[in-house]
C-alpha cells in the first residue's frame, strides 16, 4: 500500500509557475535544445590514418595509365577514411532563464487543462508492480507521470514496469518528459524543489 504523510495540508501552487501564459515558441526552443543536448554525437569517424589496412601502395607511381594512389584508404576510395573526421557536437544553447520559463509554461498548460494533480507523497512498502497499478487505478488514471522528491527504491521498481506510467525526480524535470506525459501527478514534497529550481519564492 502507498503510505501517506500525517500532514495532509494541501500546498498552494504558486502562480509564477502554474499560472503562466503558454509560450509555444519558447517551449519549442527549450525542447529542441534539450533533445539536441541529449544526443551523444560520438559516432566513431576515422580518418585515413585510423582506418585499418592500406599500408602498401596499391600500384607503382608511373607507367600504369592510372591515377597516382598512395593508399587504398584514401577518402576518395570506397572503404577509405573520412576527410574531416571528428566527433559531432549537437549542442544547442538556451539561457537558463528562458529554459525555466519554458518549464513553467508547460506546467501551467497542464494545470489549465486540468491534467495536473497535486497528490500526497507516494511510498510503496514492496517493489511490486501490482501495488503501483492499484495506486494509479484508485487515482483514476490510465497514464501518468509521477513527479516525486527522492523516490525510494521500492517505489521506483514498482512503477518501472508499468507501460503507461513513469516517474521523475523533481530536480530532473525537463520539457521532453513533461510534454510526453498525458497527466502529471505532482507530490507535495516535489513542489518546493520545483519552486527552488525555477527561482520562485
Amino acid at each position: 500500500m502507498a503510505t501517506e504523510e500525517k500532514n495532509t495540508t494541501k500546498p498552494k501552487l504558486p502562480s509564477a509557475v502554474f499560472s503562466v501564459e503558454f509560450n509555444e515558441s519558447l517551449v519549442h526552443q527549450a525542447l529542441t535544445s534539450y533533445m539536441s543536448n541529449e544526443r551523444q554525437g560520438s559516432v566513431m569517424l576515422k580518418n585515413r590514418s585510423a582506418v585499418r589496412g592500406g599500408g602498401r601502395k596499391p600500384w607503382r607511381q608511373k607507367g600504369t595509365g592510372r591515377a597516382r594512389a598512395g593508399t587504398i584508404r584514401s577518402p576518395l576510395w570506397v572503404g577509405g577514411g573520412v576527410t574531416f573526421a571528428h566527433t559531432k557536437n549537437h549542442d544547442k544553447k538556451i539561457n537558463k532563464k528562458m529554459a525555466k520559463k519554458a518549464l513553467a509554461s508547460i506546467l501551467s498548460k497542464f494545470k489549465t487543462e486540468k491534467r495536473l494533480t497535486l497528490v500526497e507523497d507516494v511510498s510503496f512498502k514492496e517493489p511490486k508492480t501490482k501495488i503501483a497499478a492499484d495506486y494509479f487505478s484508485k487515482q483514476g488514471f490510465n497514464s501518468a507521470l509521477l513527479i516525486t522528491n527522492d523516490a525510494d527504491q521500492n517505489t521506483m521498481l514498482a512503477i518501472r514496469n508499468l507501460k503507461n506510467f513513469s516517474f521523475l525526480d523533481a530536480k530532473d524535470i525537463n520539457p521532453y518528459d513533461l510534454l510526453k506525459a498525458k497527466h502529471i501527478l505532482l507530490t507535495h514534497s516535489a513542489l518546493p524543489i520545483i519552486k527552488e529550481n525555477l527561482n520562485v519564492k
